[in-house]
């Protein structure tokens, strides 16, 4: 068993592009022994946004604290807020946003493909 206290673990930001005042602490990841799925908390500041994408992985989130919305495949904006879980297929366009006041913080969990590390993921 593994137990890791999330506020040990360093919050990076996302410097990619499009992405604006978003942060990953990778919770779980393969080097921490997790073979098929790595586990994010992640968090946009108000006003953030990540940027409108698609990957090979599938992604489910679940929304801890704040207010925003999830931009989906279509260009449609779903409010989502805490308690809200998600599910974004692979290969599926979308995005999430801040429109809150304070941070928005949700949970990502994503496959680790073989050759993966649990942090990037295959952008299409």
């Amino acid at each position: 068993m593994l137990l890791k206290k999330s506020n040990d673990v360093v919050k990076q930001a996302i410097t990619a592009d499009g992405f604006a005042g978003a942060y990953n602490r990778y919770l779980l990841i393969k080097e921490d022994g997790c073979p098929n799925y790595a586990l994010r908390l992640s968090e946009i500041e108000s006003g953030g946004h990540t940027s409108y994408h698609a990957h090979e992985e599938e992604h489910e989130y679940y929304f801890l604290e704040g207010k925003g919305v999830v931009v989906d495949h279509h260009k449609v904006e779903h409010i989502v807020e805490p308690g809200d879980a998600v599910y974004i297929p692979q290969k599926q366009k979308h995005q999430v946003k801040n429109t809150g006041e304070s941070v928005l913080k949700f949970i990502c969990t994503i496959p680790i493909f073989k050759e993966g590390d649990g942090k990037s993921t295959r952008l299409v």
